[in-house]
């Protein structure tokens, strides 16, 4: 089993600057979620999701774009940024750097995805192809975060240089499942409430795994 891991002592690279791309890319999104709804009258947080903020006839579209900006971007670079450095230091295990890989793509997929097939309508039924397609590619979002994650997780258990970012990993796979099962178990009043810890879990390890990356996954060995 492949095992090699190298840690640099050198001064950081732009590579390992890139990762604090991360915690803006989260600052962003929390950003939006809680000033975004300030131009959408009648807008329910606690009820509604996140992406009706964002919908083609959102009166807050164009100020969840704006606060978003350095999260739609912050997010790709970053998770890019820690496949290729991964990937080059061959860090870890075959099996770990395959989950940063399926993470990565997933961020892509969101990225991509979301801003191609935007709800045309906020706070409406699933009805037309753009809903679809919405729905769709929170599909694949969801399954991709759920396969990266649990890899990350199976190599934190067994490999000690990254039990941190497994440890991570499972809190942010708890959070996502937190969602789903706060949606059947509560009245639809609080959909929105649950909704966002689905969403907030991925842009939150993205930042974690940032972090690693702007240390050059030393702090990993550390944990």
């Amino acid at each position: 089993m492949d095992n090699t891991i190298v840690f640099e002592n050198k001064k950081k690279k732009l590579i390992n600057w890139i990762g604090l791309l991360g915690v803006l890319a989260l600052l962003s999104y929390l950003a939006a979620l809680i000033f975004a709804p300030l131009d959408f009258p009648g807008y329910n947080w606690m009820e509604q999701a996140a992406s009706d903020l964002s919908a083609d006839s959102a009166p807050s579209r164009h100020l969840w774009e704006q606060l978003s900006s350095l999260y739609g971007a912050g997010s790709v670079v970053c998770a890019t940024c820690i496949a290729i450095y991964v990937s080059e230091k061959k860090f870890s295990t075959r099996l770990f750097r395959l989950g940063i890989y399926l993470f990565t793509i997933m961020n892509w997929i969101s990225k991509v995805g979301y801003q191609m097939f935007a709800l045309s309508d906020s706070g409406k039924d699933i009805a037309g192809f753009q809903e679809t397609m919405h729905m769709v590619v929170t599909v694949f979002v969801v399954l991709l975060s759920i396969v990266s994650l649990t890899m990350l997780i199976i190599s934190g258990v067994k490999h000690k240089e990254v039990r941190g970012p497994g440890i991570w990993a499972a809190i942010a796979l708890a959070m996502m499942f937190m969602g789903p099962i706060g949606m059947a178990a509560f009245p639809s009043e609080y959909f929105g409430v649950f909704e966002r810890f689905s969403t907030v879990s991925a842009v939150g390890y993205n930042a974690v795994l940032g972090v690693y990356l702007f240390d050059g996954f030393r702090k990993a060995q550390a944990d």
